[in-house]
């Protein structure tokens, strides 16, 4: 099978798999316990923070593990104040979307950031926001469907001024570009474990210490008492992993990543009819969403499949739905054409030989070219 759907989910690196074993088959005591097996699990934690925390330029102690970037969002969203207002850009990732609408249901005020045709925050949106002063502001620091990448910075440092708390979701982001927690000068950052070559069901919170971190889960006081409940000790220990491992091979990824893109884009000229959306804004180097004049996403995301070739018609969260993707309508990509889209999304193992069977494949869908 040749895998372009990296933005859903990566396999699992081997050497973070080695990492992971023995707290599947040897050191399996629980992390909360006193005595040998459960403090060797225990320190297997901390240094798993502290592995993650050398790639994002923090404490250790301003991690907070998490079941994934879901429940990271969630609790993020969670520490905005009572009757404070909460703004989201339009492209976030249904997991801040929905909390956030679950928010305005208990009478929050929610506004939507603008996004222009590149699917980029607009100023008149961050100026708005600092005109209303809600308590905490969302923007994703990568786009799960376009790979394009918010200048965070600048928007944190208008918003700062004003004091306004600002959160990114840096999940896409994390092991493709280099994100440093301090220079973005976001007070909450999401992560996720199973982004960057390591195993589902673990994710993190970055926060500012001078954030209040409100549980959403209470009952065990682990995690700095921020998020109860045994820990996945082999999981965090696999991000960890994959975090040192993400830290040393970023520059040689990304180099890589980009020459396959820069050739997938190339090949991909030459069919007539295809629009690559945000063409012209920053992406990630391993992100292309293409759009088809007269094809349907979803069927032809079928038939690739029946060829073994795996592409995304979108979001992994929200697959099945009919209705066209919310980022590409918040760019203002009419419906018709927001239907035609598919994201391949490209990974550390792909090769240049996958990129020609993909676009010989695509032709003979009478995609021609």
């Amino acid at each position: 099978m040749i895998y372009f759907d990296h933005n859903a989910t990566t396999p699992i690196d081997d050497r973070v798999l080695d990492a992971m074993l023995p707290f599947l088959k040897i050191f399996y005591g629980n992390p909360s316990s006193l005595y040998r097996h459960g403090r060797i699990a225990g320190g297997a934690i901390d240094a798993a923070r502290e592995q993650l925390s050398a790639l994002l330029g923090v404490q250790p102690g301003q991690i907070i593990f998490t079941s994934g970037g879901t429940e990271a969002n969630n609790l993020a969203l969670a520490t905005l104040a009572p009757q404070a207002g909460l703004a989201v850009s339009a492209i976030e990732h249904p997991s801040v979307i929905e909390p956030a609408l679950h928010l305005k249901s208990l009478g929050h005020e929610l506004t939507l950031l603008n996004v222009d045709a590149n699917g980029l925050i607009t100023q008149d949106a961050i100026d708005e926001v600092v005109r209303l002063k809600p308590g905490l502001v969302s923007i994703m620091l990568a786009n799960n469907e376009t790979g394009v990448v918010q200048n965070i910075a600048h928007y944190a440092d208008q918003l700062r001024a004003h004091g306004i708390g600002i959160h990114t979701d840096a999940v896409q982001a994390l092991g493709k570009i280099p994100v440093d927690f301090n220079r973005l000068g976001a007070h909450l950052m999401s992560l996720s474990s199973h982004k960057i070559y390591g195993p589902k069901g673990c994710g993190a919170l970055v926060f500012e210490k001078s954030v209040a971190i409100k549980p959403v889960l209470l009952g065990g006081g682990q995690e700095q008492g921020f998020r109860a409940g045994t820990e996945n000790v082999a999981a965090i220990v696999g991000f960890g992993k994959a975090a040192e491992l993400a830290k040393i091979e970023l520059a040689e990824r990304h180099a890589y990543l980009l020459k396959l893109r820069t050739l997938l884009e190339h090949s991909l000229s030459a069919i007539p009819g295809l629009t690559i959306f945000a063409e012209q804004a920053g992406r990630l180097p391993n992100t292309v969403q293409i759009g088809i004049d007269g094809v349907d996403g979803e069927m032809l995301l079928m038939q690739l499949d029946q060829k073994s070739i795996a592409v995304s018609s979108g979001s992994a969260c929200a697959s099945g739905q009919r209705e066209p993707s919310p980022v590409l309508v918040a760019m203002g990509v009419k419906a018709v054409q927001a239907k035609s889209a598919i994201r391949i999304s490209l990974g550390k193992a792909n090769t240049e030989a996958e990129i020609f069977e993909f676009i010989k494949q695509l032709k003979s869908l009478n995609v021609k070219g």
